[in-house]
């Protein structure tokens, strides 16, 4: 029934009668391995079509544990068949040797059919033998078929479930990737705007002066402060302009994937670019949405040696969190909360304390802190929250990847760490701890 469902597109109805199958196989007194195999990884094919690879890779470990019980049962069995070939070899001795006895005590007109009997004996036993070889030939063939049956069918899932791992891992850089293309047009558009609102009044004051000079009389002082004027704007011009171009290149040498390898880097001017990428991001898709964010970032800390695209996007995943718990929490019933987040930077020394201005000492970290006032992780997913694919948003808002991926990127990529302080209803803080190196 469970595959009939299946195969008909009801992935309820094909879970409710596969779940209901193996409770009731595992009820019997006996053990059918082959029965539930079969059933565990119809399960795991369910739960993989039904977009729930967790459950699929639990019952997918289940069939593989039951495989390797069957292959232990096999070998039992052939252990056993060792020992009834010796018992057989024994009593066959044991019964030559009576025969012998007998033979010397009964007549000679017995001895050829004694004899008779003992040949016709061998054969049966021989063909008993043989039979009971042949099945166990053909059985162990079937089940070598079945095992590679089984094996073929577990590789098809596993390069599925790695296709849909590689597909969530892009999804959740694309999502990354336009959270920060957001941030990074309204970032822009600030200093645009000044050289657009500038190069207007450069324009005007430019027409004014172009009057004074046709006038009879020319005043020199008016068109001093005029041409002083117009040198004034396009400094600002130049400026904001500069403003503009210095952002396009931080940008683009954050996001640059091909260069992966790491380089002298100022900590601080990443956390300040990508807090106001973040939250220009989020205001982008939401206008109603408000909040604090401030910076305390610590004076002359020293560049390290990281890959600042990675960091940058660990640090972006982690702001971006900040600012959607605030949010959560702001869309309460709570009308005087006022929703903050903080990024902070810190030297570190070994004993804990701050360390020297200029940096570099032997094992000095620098801390990374992004902190907000949320509404908190609850204690039973804590422990939970760096795991591939666990999120708390609702569907379609995260892939559980994000966390999962900025572990790596600090703990295995730059041989840091990422740790979690919460408290329910107070807030979260996330800390960076790299090496000064």
């Amino acid at each position: 029934m469970a595959e009939c469902y299946q195969k008909m597109g009801d992935m309820k109805s094909a879970i409710k009668y596969a779940l209901e199958c193996l409770e009731r196989e595992n009820g019997l007194n006996h053990k059918r391995t082959i029965i539930k195999s079969k059933i565990s990884f119809l399960i795991s094919e369910i739960y993989i079509e039904m977009e729930q690879p967790e459950k699929a890779f639990d019952f997918l470990k289940m069939y593989q544990r039951i495989v390797v019980e069957s292959n232990k049962t096999e070998n039992a069995n052939k252990v056993a068949e060792a020992e009834i070939r010796s018992i057989i070899d024994k009593s066959e001795k044991q019964i030559d040797l009576l025969e012998r006895e007998r033979i010397q005590k009964i007549q000679e007109s017995k001895n050829q059919r004694l004899w008779i009997f003992s040949i016709t004996g061998a054969l049966l036993s021989a063909l008993i033998l043989s039979l009971v070889l042949y099945r166990n030939n053909k059985n162990k063939q079937k089940a070598n078929a079945q095992l590679k049956e089984q094996k073929e069918e577990i590789q098809v899932t596993l390069e599925k479930l790695e296709e849909t791992q590689s597909q969530l891992i892009q999804s959740e850089k694309m999502a990354s990737l336009g959270e920060l293309t957001a941030g990074i047009a309204h970032e822009i558009q600030n200093p645009l705007n000044f050289v657009n609102n500038f190069s207007e009044v450069s324009k005007e004051l430019a027409e004014e002066l172009k009057e004074e000079t046709k006038k009879p009389k020319i005043d020199t002082e008016i068109i001093s402060e005029l041409a002083e004027d117009i040198v004034k704007n396009q400094e600002k011009i130049n400026h904001h302009g500069n403003r503009a171009s210095s952002i396009v290149r931080g940008m683009l040498s954050h996001s640059r994937t091909g260069n992966k390898r790491k380089e002298l880097t100022d900590i601080n001017a990443i956390a300040d670019e990508y807090l106001r990428l973040a939250y220009h991001g989020l205001r982008a898709k939401d206008k109603t949405f408000n909040a604090e964010f401030k910076l305390d970032l610590e004076k002359d800390l020293p560049k390290i040696n990281v890959i600042a695209q990675d960091i940058g996007r660990v640090l972006l995943n982690l702001i971006n969190n900040a600012f959607y718990a605030v949010s959560k929490k702001t869309n309460g019933e709570n009308k005087d909360y006022k929703p903050e987040v903080i990024v902070s930077t810190k030297l570190i020394s070994p004993s804990g304390g701050p360390a020297s201005p200029v940096g570099g000492g032997q094992g000095e970290v620098i801390q990374v802190s992004v902190k907000d006032n949320g509404p908190g992780i609850p204690k039973e997913i804590k422990d939970k929250i760096f795991q591939p694919f666990f999120t708390t948003k609702p569907t379609g808002q995260g892939t559980g990847l994000g966390l999962s991926l900025s572990y790596d990127i600090i703990t295995k990529g730059h041989d840091g760490e990422l740790k979690v302080e919460t408290e329910e209803g107070q807030g979260t803080e996330f800390t960076i701890i790299l090496p000064n190196k």
